[in-house]
């Protein structure tokens, strides 16, 4: 059974941190967060290329950790996993919890940080803040599970937001889709995407795909540039188990899972259905998500709206 993390007691929190290497526009801000952990006691595990990056601009003689490079050696006593980046650091979150239902928050130093919990320019002392204080909720994400014949071992199968097939050379390709066993009409596109409700704001909705609030429980399908006119994104629950073959007459075609990628074979069976876990994502309000589509994605920005910004309804 997985622990509930979602009341903690004050008290020496344990956090893990997540990130890429990071340039001089950002040492400000990890130094700032750094101190801040140290003054409230945390205990501290960095990831590897984070410890690396630290020690290259001098932050290690201000705040040692210990490390982890993957899910093998991630402690798992570890409160909060703390990603340090943008969105693609977030996703790439789930390659190192897996199933071990560890929260996710993310501090945004990337450009949009759809999914990140504080945003650009904050060091995120506030939300630690919170964290330590047991202020805040854990809200569960689905994912996707993909299988195949050949799949190569360390290309990780689960997907926070989306799973796509599509073309990698300059040719249209079919794709075939099964929905519980039941055919649907044949794809003419450059590709096919699954994605999970968190997704529906990712690459999905560059496709014109809905927007879907995170805690629904179904599944987008949405053909990447097709040549039909009549064809439109396709909502189904997430109960459904999806079925997909491409027919690329030979030609260069991949899977992809989030900001993962690998070649595969024409004409190979892969399938798609919701993962038996789900991610844990930290959460300080329930109105995260329609703050976000307003602020990030500009969402219904008109300028007739502002005098009526304001009211009541």
């Amino acid at each position: 059974m997985q622990p509930d993390f979602t009341f903690l007691t004050l008290g020496k929190m344990h956090f893990a941190l997540y990130g890429r290497k990071f340039g001089p526009d950002a040492e400000g801000r990890i130094r700032t967060l750094m101190e801040h952990l140290t003054r409230k006691g945390a205990r501290v595990t960095c990831c590897s290329a984070l410890a690396s990056s630290m020690r290259g601009c001098g932050l290690d003689a201000v705040f040692s950790a210990a490390e982890f490079s993957g899910p093998e050696d991630l402690p798992p006593d570890v409160d909060i996993f703390l990603c340090l980046g943008g969105d693609g650091t977030f996703l790439n979150a789930l390659t190192i919890v897996e199933d071990s239902g560890i929260p996710v928050a993310g501090i945004n130093f990337g450009r949009l940080g759809f999914l990140t919990t504080a945003g650009s320019g904050d060091s995120g002392c506030g939300m630690v803040d919170r964290m330590i204080a047991g202020d805040y909720s854990v809200k569960k994400r689905s994912l996707l599970e993909i299988s195949y014949e050949g799949r190569p071992r360390e290309f990780c199968p689960y997907a926070l937001n989306e799973i796509t097939v599509q073309r990698s050379e300059p040719y249209m390709i079919g794709i075939e889709v099964l929905i519980d066993g039941m055919r649907i009409p044949t794809y003419w596109a450059d590709g096919l995407l699954i994605a999970t409700p968190t997704g529906s704001t990712a690459y999905s909705l560059s496709f014109g795909g809905p927007v879907v609030v995170p805690d629904s429980s179904v599944f987008i399908i949405t053909p990447m540039a097709p040549h039909n006119l009549n064809v439109r994104p396709l909502i189904i629950p997430d109960t459904s188990v999806v079925e997909v073959v491409i027919r690329s007459s030979g030609h260069g075609t991949m899977i992809s899972a989030d900001n993962r990628s690998s070649g595969i074979a024409e004409r190979r069976r892969i399938t798609v259905r919701k993962a038996p876990f789900s991610l844990s994502c930290v959460s300080f309000g329930d109105g995260n998500f329609f703050e976000a589509l307003n602020e990030k994605l500009l969402w219904g920005e008109d300028r007739r709206n502002e005098k009526n910004k304001y009211v009541r309804i």
